[in-house]
């Protein structure tokens, strides 16, 4: 399956090296996978809380949270979605994950790296967020994963990879929000020694928070003092 998805990416890129992956218009000198109308045209999220990454109606003042986050902490110290989780951007994400569409990989690789000077510093590692072994091997790929990878490149932070989901849970985008909290109690495991102080997690979509908030304890819990939230989108 990885194999083959590999195969049909590079395929892909061949085919249309030059080609916006959102419009397919050729893109010109110096756009890296997406033209200059479509970025500018993407769901780009202006002013959001700095603890979950919730959008705002207005920029709130420095140190201050929304009243979720003011209410109800989240074990993460900061989290940072630039982009809102509409058209085109939540068409791209599921067909990256359903339909093996890698290409859209590198597009968003691209816009997390420019947001990392959006975080807290001193960041030491990188975790991609896991699937179930048995999910991962259906489905090829982990798409975490093909986000953290140009991100620990380009930062120069290593990837950490001995953390697992040791429960096979139902998608989270089918269970309705009361029901995601129960859904991925103890879904998360750290096996071995943790070798980092200030985690950055990376994920997709960030919708309640559940998924990044059920790893965080689980990096807590096993010796990480700060962990950090970087996702391409906010629901």
């Amino acid at each position: 399956m990885a194999l083959l998805a590999a195969l049909g990416r590079n395929f892909e890129q061949a085919l249309l090296p030059n080609a916006c992956v959102f419009c397919g218009a050729r893109r010109r000198h110096g756009e890296r996978s997406i033209c200059g109308p479509c970025c500018v045209d993407l769901p780009w999220i202006d002013s959001a809380c700095s603890r979950c990454a919730a959008p705002t109606v207005t920029q709130l003042p420095q140190g201050v949270l929304c009243a979720a986050c003011q209410q109800h902490p989240p074990p993460f110290e900061a989290a940072v979605a630039p982009l809102t989780y509409a058209f085109p951007v939540d068409a791209a994400i599921k067909a990256m994950k359903f339909r093996r569409k890698l290409s859209y990989g590198p597009v968003f690789a691209n816009i997390l790296g420019a947001s990392l000077t959006k975080l807290p510093a001193g960041i030491d590692a990188v975790l991609p967020v896991p699937l179930h072994w048995r999910r991962q091997a259906l489905r090829g790929f982990n798409q975490a994963e093909e986000l953290a990878k140009p991100i620990g490149r380009f930062s120069g932070i290593p990837l950490i990879r001995n953390v697992y989901r040791v429960r096979a849970t139902p998608y989270q985008s089918g269970l309705a929000a009361e029901r995601r909290l129960g859904n991925l109690q103890g879904a998360f495991a750290v096996r071995g020694v943790l070798h980092a102080r200030h985690v950055l997690v990376i994920d997709d979509v960030i919708t309640t928070g559940e998924t990044c908030s059920q790893i965080a304890r689980s990096l807590l819990d096993a010796g990480a003092a700060r962990v950090s939230i970087l996702a391409i989108a906010r629901a």
